[in-house]
């Protein structure tokens, strides 16, 4: 579905329940991470492009202070809540946590927001670890930004966004799905370092494609185990006497007192090597070394199997395939949280037919669960429509 269909559907559903034609419309992306995985809340660099898969909004201020969110997609259920009072997370509809966070926050600091009616549509896969949480927060704070004329930087929408996801929705997520939704750049991924938030466009080339295969494996961050896994990078930090992984070498974590191939010396060899392949990998994609990539790509997945043990079988699986039909020409690995979701790959635009059909023809077969492929091109990140 284009961004112009997602937009007369917001804009129906939104005449249907508001009697009256919204004013505003914004959209923000979902997004791939190219490399760089776990290493976001660890103060590293991670590299993800916003992709053709999007939340779109359609909207209208309220004068009495209520906002009114309507889900397109669950067929037009609503949530409402006042701006002036306390704004709490409900527990009936979990996705409206991720909205009414954004709210409390753009409050909490500063920002005159006042009441709205909002429909809210998308098509990026729910699941799928290409980030449809901070696609809903963006673009919440991006119709806020877009009704009340606040001026407020779209990196300060990234981190309102992270501040709703850790407080309403109980995902205590780095930075990087939110900022590539807010500041991706079209034709570009982003080296992105989390700690100062700095951004380098890495221009990705016209022929080369983005396959995303999702393995249809669910999975779900919220259920601890994404919190354990953060709680394990954060005990190496503290042994190893550093303000976090990204400051740490694999020398130094030889040389600690970490017992070597222990939960928390897995988790931190993991993080530490992903930030030195991250940033090499951003190197080789300017230069425009795709064997160079793909080395990188697959030594990444290799350490989220071993090292942080997050991929599932399915997962290996794609990437397996992948490997026997690109061998040197591009590269393939797990993107996302982990637990099931997507794999992500980059090849020459002419190969992606022979991949696609050696996925179609072996993964349902050997799994029993059919996948889901889309070839994505790098977008801008939110905004008006």
């Amino acid at each position: 579905m284009s961004t112009n269909e997602l937009k007369l559907r917001a804009a129906k559903a939104f005449q249907d329940v508001c009697g009256y034609q919204a004013t505003t419309f914004v959209q923000a992306p979902g997004r791939v991470n190219l490399i760089g995985e776990h290493t976001d809340y660890n103060d590293g660099f991670v590299m993800p492009c916003a992709i053709n898969y999007q939340a779109v909004i359609a909207c209208a201020k309220r004068s009495d202070g209520i906002v009114r969110l309507i889900s397109v997609d669950y067929d037009n259920v609503q949530d409402s809540f006042a701006v002036d009072a306390p704004i709490q997370p409900t527990e009936d509809k979990l996705w409206a946590n991720y909205m009414r966070g954004v709210v409390h926050f753009l409050k909490e600091k500063g920002y005159a927001v006042g009441g709205a009616d909002i429909a809210i549509t998308g098509n990026v896969p729910l699941g799928s670890g290409l980030s449809s949480s901070a696609a809903l927060e963006v673009v919440t704070g991006q119709a806020m930004k877009a009704l009340y004329d606040l001026d407020v930087a779209q990196s300060e929408l990234a981190l309102i966004g992270q501040a709703s996801e850790h407080n309403f929705a109980g995902c205590n997520c780095g930075i990087m799905d939110q900022m590539i939704s807010a500041c991706g750049e079209k034709n570009h991924a982003l080296l992105l370092d989390c700690r100062s938030l700095e951004t380098k466009a890495v221009h990705i080339p016209e022929n080369i494609s983005i396959m995303i295969v999702n393995s249809n494996v669910t999975h779900s961050l919220v259920d601890g185990a994404y919190n354990a896994l953060r709680r394990q990078c954060e005990e190496a930090s503290r042994i190893l006497g550093k303000v976090a992984l990204r400051d740490a070498t694999l020398a130094e974590l030889n040389a600690s007192a970490i017992e070597k191939g222990s939960d928390v010396y897995k988790r931190a060899h993991h993080v530490i090597s992903e930030n030195f392949r991250t940033v090499a990998c951003a190197d080789a994609l300017i230069a425009g070394d795709l064997q160079k990539v793909g080395e990188y790509m697959y030594a990444s997945h290799a350490s989220m199997r071993d090292d942080f043990e997050i991929t599932v079988p399915e997962i290996d699986y794609i990437v397996e395939v992948l490997t026997e039909v690109l061998g040197t020409k591009g590269g393939a690995r797990m993107t996302g949280g982990g637990f099931g979701g997507c794999c992500v790959a980059l090849m020459p635009a002419d190969m992606v037919d022979q991949a696609k059909a050696a996925i179609e023809a072996k993964y349902e077969a050997k799994t029993g669960i059919k996948e889901s492929i889309y070839i994505c091109t790098p977008q801008d990140g939110a905004g008006q429509i």
